[in-house]
């Protein structure tokens, strides 16, 4: 009896994960180049609160 193993194919798994983030990333440049700076500032210090750090 002979057994015929196949490998499992990663590459679709890691393609999907790089066209994944790659618009992630894109939509976050889109998005913070047309807000304005201040909703920016906000943003980043509403996330500083979140976090646990200080910033005053």
């Amino acid at each position: 009896m002979t057994t015929k193993t196949q490998p499992i194919a990663k590459a679709d798994t890691s393609l999907l994960s790089i066209f994944a983030a790659a618009f992630l990333g894109i939509a976050i440049i889109f998005v913070t180049g047309f807000a304005n700076s201040q909703t920016i500032h906000d943003s980043a210090h509403d996330v500083r609160h979140a976090s646990g750090f200080p910033c005053h």
